[in-house]
């Protein structure tokens, strides 16, 4: 199923706060009680159409984003590097979350800011060492990721926390998909509606059950937290007032426009 979170517009009689809904094919949302990941699917007698609410980041990390970077043989080969060993995982800041049609900030410090397309893990349980043949025991759902970096900050700082980790640099949406299973389902990203990005979730170089596996061991999982699981080939920079979509087979297409460089 494929879980919304969203404010209801005044019109929808529903309140201002943030709810959350199960979507389905006539996009209407019935209304659910509280946030799913903690409660359950726990469904109220409400519903709402989508076109009469705002749709917002799918999940709020309370705790962290880990992220895992090279795991595409063609984008390590782009970025002049060999393939790792192990995942390698860094974090990203909570506040680092939007959702769909937020507006992505380029900040002043950075030259430039680039696309990631990403397929991205919602963890629904708190957890630790997690073997790869229970992986799906932890999941609560799958969306999608924009995994926005500055390469120049990147390159400046040797290390990746700043140029990754800037307000709007982590959108996610537009919903989670509880019953999506990757396998060769493909990813692409578009900037203003020139395809950059097109690769199948198989060429992963590390599975999905090898990063649950991997990241559970260095760190306990909360409910909430988000894994993104890499980015394929074809990172490049999104020009000031630039659209960027990423699709999912499966999932939908999460788009965010650009803003002009902060001055």
């Amino acid at each position: 199923m494929r879980i919304v979170r969203f404010t209801p517009h005044n019109e929808a009689g529903l309140g201002s706060d943030p709810l959350y809904g199960v979507l389905n094919d006539k996009d209407e949302l019935l209304v659910l009680k509280g946030d799913p990941i903690y409660q359950g699917i726990v469904p109220t007698q409400s519903t709402v159409h989508l076109s009469q609410v705002k749709v917002l980041a799918p999940v709020l990390p309370r705790s962290k984003v880990v992220a895992v970077g090279k795991n595409y043989a063609d984008h390590a080969a782009e970025m002049n590097s060999s393939v790792p060993d192990e995942p390698i995982i860094f974090l990203k800041p909570n506040t680092s979350v939007v959702g769909p049609g937020d507006t992505i900030t380029w900040p002043r410090m950075a030259e430039s800011i680039d696309y990631e397309g990403e397929l991205a893990i919602v963890i629904g349980r708190i957890c630790k060492d997690v073997p790869r043949e229970r992986f799906s025991d932890v999941i609560f759902g799958y969306t999608i990721a924009n995994d926005v970096t500055s390469r120049d900050l990147q390159k400046k700082d040797g290390q990746w926390t700043r140029a990754k980790g800037f307000d709007s640099f982590c959108p996610l949406g537009p919903w989670i998909e509880t019953e999506f299973s990757p396998a060769n389902q493909v990813i692409k990203t578009s900037v203003n509606g020139e395809i950059k990005q097109n690769e199948a979730i198989s060429s992963l170089i590390f599975s999905v059950p090898e990063i649950i596996e991997f990241v559970s061991s260095v760190m306990t999982l909360l409910p909430g937290d988000v894994i993104l699981t890499g980015t394929p080939a074809g990172i490049g920079p999104m020009p000031a007032g630039s659209e960027v979509s990423i699709s999912i087979d499966g999932i939908g297409t999460l788009t965010n426009k650009v803003s002009a460089r902060v001055n």
